[in-house]
């Protein structure tokens, strides 16, 4: 099975992007933040960077303004420890998969209350 370089690329950038901001941000508007998924264009100029904010359904104001400041911090850093012609732009988006999975998580609870206890009342 043949995967894309640009999907290759994505997951080694979601890794030190994840990895960069765990050890070497000092920024405490990210500190909780989680990187998700990166989706990057085929010609790898371009990079869309999904997060979550831990225990949050949006990300703040506060966390979008860290991000948009480390953005070139992320990509310096990027740029050192990969080894890419071109470092890609970074654009970072809140992933609503999260919010997605802990409502279906909710109503499966809401749902295991409801039923009875005793397998022969069926």
């Amino acid at each position: 099975m043949d995967f894309k370089r640009a999907d290759r690329v994505a997951d080694l950038i979601r890794q030190e992007i994840a990895d960069i901001l765990r050890r070497e941000a000092g920024d405490p508007r990210i500190a909780h933040i989680t990187v998700t998924d990166v989706r990057l264009t085929d010609d790898l100029r371009s990079a869309r960077v999904y997060v979550v904010e831990l225990g949050k359904d949006r990300l703040s104001p506060e966390v979008e303004k860290g991000l948009s400041k480390a953005k070139g911090f992320l990509k310096r850093e990027l740029g050192k420890r990969l080894k890419l012609r071109y470092i890609p732009e970074l654009t970072f988006f809140y992933d609503p998969s999260f919010e997605y999975g802990s409502r279906i998580e909710k109503l499966l609870k809401e749902v295991r209350k409801e039923e009875p206890d005793d397998p022969t009342d069926r």
